[in-house]
């Protein structure tokens, strides 16, 4: 191998094992996403550390469980800040039923799940409009080989794989049917490494993928009911800290000093310590979306609420807490 050909391995791009040609293709990433806690996604990341040698990152793996709104809304909110990558998106409660199995490509970015709507939103911010048009396939388990990627092994274990066919005996992966209960590793992990390796603008050049006939499943999170003084939403999630994440923009808080939610009083402050700890606030998470909150407590319990409660929230009194 030449010296440039080295250098551009160490800078992460694949290379053909020929010696007279050199194969480029992006640096992509690999993201994994799921609600398995532990020890799933090991497996996960074994299939494809056999597949592909792209840099994995895990994005969280403690969902709640089987909420695919929650997990649509963290991953709307968190994906967008990765360069160009492949998503692999495993929030999957139908698992082993007909649902299918689905590619999107959004912009320079590729997600990988179940179609039951949780890639939507993130896909659309990814694509940089709630309208844009979404290239979608679907998954056929039946041409996608689990045990050997598109172009044969690669990463640190070709050359194990290709000396022993047999992958069963090598270690190397399972045999048989996909898992009814596993498709994070016999599908979306085997389906989400052969994507990384025909580059994210060439999906469709993959044999075991179709174009979806119609549209994805959707999740359109729900909108709030904004009046002059008076916004009506739901919380939509409840983080680890038990902030409140409504549904309500935060701009509706512009000029509030208090607002009263759900008929109590609140005061409105740009930080935790706005107030003093143990006590409830209103403020602006992150996300640009309104939180109750308590400093250094929980909102969730101190508003006495839970994913899906209507919240109103209206303006009252002059007294800013900053």
């Amino acid at each position: 191998m030449t010296e440039a050909a080295g250098a551009l391995e160490t800078a992460g791009r694949r290379r053909d094992v020929s010696i007279f040609t050199v194969r480029l293709l992006p640096p992509y990433m690999i993201t994994l996403a799921s609600d398995f806690g532990t020890p799933y996604p090991a497996a996960m990341k074994g299939v494809l550390c056999r597949r592909t040698d792209a840099r994995l990152v895990d994005v969280a793996h403690d969902f709640p469980r089987q909420d695919v709104r929650a997990a649509a809304f963290w991953l709307r909110e968190v994906l967008p800040y990765f360069p160009p990558a492949v998503h692999l998106v495993v929030i999957d409660p139908g698992v082993g039923t007909d649902r299918n199995a689905i590619v999107v490509r959004a912009g320079e970015h590729a997600l990988v799940g179940p179609d039951n709507g949780v890639l939507l939103p993130a896909a659309r911010r990814l694509a940089g409009s709630r309208d844009a048009a979404l290239e979608t396939y679907v998954v056929d388990e039946t041409r996608l080989d689990p045990t050997e990627p598109a172009g044969g092994p690669v990463g640190p274990s070709a050359t194990a794989l290709s000396a022993d066919s047999d992958a069963g005996e090598n270690g190397g992966g399972r045999e048989g049917p996909a898992s009814a209960t596993f498709h994070g590793r016999d599908v979306f992990a085997p389906a989400a490494a052969d994507v990384h390796e025909a580059g994210v603008d060439a999906p469709a050049d993959l044999e075991w993928l179709d174009p979806l006939d119609g549209d994805p499943v959707d999740c359109s999170l729900p909108e709030p009911t904004l009046e002059d003084d008076r916004a009506t939403g739901e919380v939509l999630v409840i983080d680890d800290f038990g902030n409140a994440v409504t549904n309500v923009p935060g701009d509706v808080l512009a000029g509030c000093d208090r607002i009263v939610a759900n008929g109590e009083p609140v005061p409105v402050g740009e930080t935790f310590a706005a107030v003093p700890v143990g006590e409830r606030l209103a403020t602006v998470g992150s996300h640009g979306y309104v939180e109750l909150d308590v400093n250094r407590g929980r909102g969730d319990e101190a508003f006495d609420l839970a994913v899906g409660d209507r919240v109103v929230l209206e303006s009252a009194g002059t007294d800013r807490a900053n």
